[in-house]
């Protein structure tokens, strides 16, 4: 810069000085989109429903006749496993008035466990 007068070393310097600050504020930004983005996309892969369907069918099915039936176990396990990839295992036992169920879910994002009592 030392052939430039110092009006256009000025130039050339607030130049860079905003060069820099457009780029520093693009990085900012894109970083801000970013989380954004994944924290709504961890909303919305939070399977809420699949869980709901879930619980509600184990719950039905401990309270039928056949309390610890293996052929409704395996069906359970098997149609959660075929149909929404998730790996689903779950227990009941009874414990004096009050009915005990453990269920398991986990579809390798979201892992749900839940120790569910009824009388």
């Amino acid at each position: 810069m030392a052939g430039l007068n110092e009006d256009a070393q000025w130039i050339v310097l607030m130049g860079f000085v905003v060069s820099f600050s457009l780029f520093f504020l693009a990085m900012v930004l894109n970083q801000s989109t970013v989380v954004g983005q994944t924290t709504a996309e961890s909303v919305l892969d939070f399977p809420k429903n699949d869980i709901r369907d879930l619980r509600s069918v184990i719950i039905q099915s401990v309270y039928q006749e056949n309390v610890n039936d293996p052929v409704i176990n395996n069906d359970i396990v098997s149609i959660a496993l075929a149909r929404k990839g998730a790996i689903v295992n779950y227990s009941s036992y009874t414990q004096g008035s009050y009915t005990y169920i453990n269920i398991h879910y986990n579809n390798g994002v979201t892992v749900y466990n839940e120790t569910w009592a009824s009388p």
